[in-house]
């Protein structure tokens, strides 16, 4: 979280309105109400910039969902190389002026978007998400899931969790809820792909004698080769290191179709992050994904029981990308001394998180499953 210094010729208890003159680039940016002159914060409800103090609202600037341009990956890859030579605009402590009270705020790291601890106003550092050395935010996603709707989806997802300890379920999770826009690269590609393997049929014999006679299972292999052809488009990777790029995969799949170009608006009074995991270790990411998928379809391809593949040899074309933001709630917990976090889809409710188990009852289905086994094993040798 930013941490603010003492204000600049001012003390902290000075007003949350006030004025103060323009500084530097990154001066911390703020959506004064029209009306009274408050500041305005995103309202997922309404979609809109409302004032929490008169209720004035500034509706959003209507924009067209679709039409975000795609850019090619290999030039980009080579502007990032070229950048590595240069010094970045983004990571380190970077200090912004808040224009509500005078305090100068500290950027962390890649964080881009807060609230002044003095007086409580939403901070931009506008200059990062369009910083010459940074790769600019094509478009987002904007809240639309409530933090009171945030957390009914986190109390439902703590009831469904199976296998975890009784307390936990009957205590629920508590913590405190943090909007924030995560960074995203999206990643279409054609794959022409040719595979080489084996195909596996199982079959059943008879072996042994007398007493040892028995059913036994084999494989009977043979060789299978075959050409896929896959377009891929929106293969989705979390930019950021800080969260386990599983976790935010369990939010998935999030409505792209509604995309709007980037803008400043929607960050108001919310957390917002820039990329930490560069675009060249975010496509190898996507890469792994999309030759897991083409695996995938090589098996099904493959068919029978049992598939090996020997060989996978892809031609890739048309390599394109886009930079996202998107909105998540984020809560930190802790159980048995222990913390772990969850994240909520702030589009679409959808709750993925990091949970307790408990040893007893994840013991007592260990055992259960033994014992069936045990039953299974002993009607098959007969």
């Amino acid at each position: 979280m930013a941490q603010p210094d003492p204000p600049r010729g001012a003390s902290p208890q000075a007003g949350p309105h006030q004025p103060a003159p323009p500084g530097t680039p990154t001066d911390g940016r703020a959506f004064p109400c029209e009306r009274c002159g408050a500041d305005l914060a995103f309202s997922p409800a309404g979609q809109s910039l409302r004032c929490a103090h008169c209720g004035f609202e500034r509706p959003l600037v209507p924009t067209e969902p679709t039409g975000l341009t795609e850019h090619d990956l290999a030039a980009a890859l080579r502007e990032e190389a070229a950048r590595r030579t240069r010094a970045s605009a983004a990571p380190g402590a970077q200090e912004a002026t808040c224009v509500g009270c005078g305090a100068t705020v500290t950027f962390e790291g890649t964080l881009t978007a807060t609230r002044c601890a003095y007086c409580d106003l939403p901070l931009q550092r506008d200059a990062v998400h369009r910083a010459p050395d940074r790769i600019p935010v094509d478009g987002l996603l904007t809240f639309a899931v409530e933090g009171t709707a945030a957390r009914g989806a986190l109390a439902a997802w703590v009831r469904g969790l199976w296998l975890a300890p009784g307390d936990f379920v009957r205590a629920g999770v508590d913590g405190r809820l943090d909007g924030i826009y995560l960074p995203y690269f999206t990643f279409d590609a054609a794959a022409d792909a040719t595979f080489r393997g084996e195909r596996g049929d199982h079959e059943w014999v008879e072996a042994g004698l007398g007493q040892s006679r028995r059913r036994e299972r084999r494989t009977r292999w043979s060789p299978a080769s075959g050409r896929l052809q896959r377009r891929f488009d929106d293969v989705l990777v979390a930019a950021v290191t800080a969260l386990p790029q599983p976790l935010l995969q369990g939010l998935e799949p999030w409505p792209l179709a509604a995309v709007r170009p980037f803008a400043p608006e929607p960050l108001a009074g919310k957390l917002a992050h820039t990329y930490d995991l560069e675009l060249g270790a975010s496509s190898g990411v996507a890469r792994q994904r999309m030759e897991a998928a083409l695996a995938a379809d090589a098996r099904a391809r493959i068919g029978g029981d049992e598939q090996r593949i020997h060989a996978l040899d892809t031609t890739w074309t048309g390599v394109t990308y886009k930079h996202l933001l998107l909105p998540v709630w984020l809560m930190a917990y802790r159980y048995g001394g222990k913390p772990y976090r969850v994240v909520v889809n702030a589009t679409t409710g959808e709750v993925s998180g990091e949970r307790p188990w408990s040893p007893w009852k994840v013991g007592l289905l260990v055992v259960a499953a033994i014992v069936l086994f045990a039953l299974f094993a002993s009607q098959s040798g007969r």
